[in-house]
């Protein structure tokens, strides 16, 4: 009798569990009716004007009116990014916070030692929204022109050419430390406070090289001023078409993209971040979206909530190794 009752109660328990767990997988799966009925805050974590703030605003723009709601756009510029992510990360999971994930967002997962909250612990990936390269310039005065003779150079005297950044930890840095690992090269990084004083300087022939984004020097690189030698991503950048990738010039595999993506505080019911992603995606595919990219020097970045949070850990993976490897630490 007394092994009956056990297991009456263990039947008990187990169906109990499964109608929790059913409920909860419920919850997650339905948005709330009317989704979204009020404002969506889409938080950055850098100064208004930036490529992740111009980059939310087109997106905003375009999500308000596929979503019927107006979306606004909230810059808490702070310690690299981690002030916005703390915001978000705290915020209801409603799907009414949102956060714009770029590229320092993954690199800032090795770069601080203390840093609380992580992409997989307090996000879910909503979607990818753009990319872009940088192209590696050197001023006219040095003697390459090419990849090959960048390196070739570097090689002869050791520690002679300086490249510029815009700070530490940076893609312009990241960029730098990537080619020194895979071309052998010992390039040496100096750090500026942004880059305006980089491209001054750059210009003036103070330092040689630089791996910049591409619409602040662009107009130098067509008139002659610079000399572009690269590009750092996959494919040719269209802005820079004659130039060849630095993975074409030698350095198979070589990929550096400042890229930006969206993302919701972990819990955000799966229906909205379905609802948000696709909306996202509706965004990315039209003219007007492509175009505002485009004058900014960014393309469309398309794929899904999972592809997107594939792709996030792999650049988080590959930047934590470069970080490791060269020793950049946050100061």
């Amino acid at each position: 009798m007394l092994q009956k009752r056990n297991s009456i109660a263990a039947h008990v328990i187990v169906a109990a569990a499964v109608m929790v767990l059913t409920a909860t997988v419920s919850s997650r799966a339905q948005a709330p009716v009317g989704y979204p009925s009020k404002p969506i805050r889409i938080v950055v974590g850098f100064a208004a004007g930036g490529p992740s703030d111009i980059v939310a605003r087109i997106l905003g723009a375009k999500l308000g009116d596929l979503l019927g709601q107006q979306v606004v756009i909230e810059n808490r510029a702070g310690a690299s990014g981690n002030l916005a992510t703390e915001t978000v990360a705290r915020a209801p999971n409603d799907g009414y916070t949102l956060l714009i994930a770029p590229l320092a967002n993954a690199v800032n997962e090795s770069m601080f030692k203390n840093l609380r909250y992580k992409f997989d612990e307090f996000f879910v990936p909503v979607a990818p929204v753009a990319e872009t390269g940088n192209v590696l310039i050197v001023h006219p005065s040095l003697p390459v022109k090419s990849v090959a003779e960048l390196i070739a150079l570097d090689k002869a005297k050791p520690g002679d050419i300086f490249y510029a950044t815009a700070g530490r930890g940076t893609a312009t840095h990241l960029a730098g430390e990537l080619f020194n690992l895979m071309a052998g090269t010992k390039l040496v990084a100096v750090h500026y406070k942004g880059g305006g004083e980089t491209l001054k300087d750059l210009v003036s022939g103070q330092v040689k090289v630089m791996f910049s984004t591409i619409p602040p020097v662009l107009g130098f690189v067509k008139d002659g001023t610079l000399r572009g030698l690269a590009t750092t991503g996959l494919q040719r950048d269209s802005a820079l078409p004659d130039l060849p990738t630095i993975a074409e010039s030698g350095l198979a595999g070589f990929d550096m993209r400042l890229w930006i993506g969206l993302t919701a505080p972990a819990g955000t019911p799966d229906a909205i971040v379905a609802r948000l992603s696709e909306a996202t995606s509706q965004a990315l595919r039209t003219s007007e979206f492509k175009a505002a990219l485009a004058a900014q020097g960014f393309v469309p970045m398309e794929g899904t909530s999972r592809q997107f949070g594939d792709f996030y850990r792999s650049e988080a993976a590959k930047w934590a190794k470069v970080i490791q490897t060269v020793g950049i630490t946050s100061e």
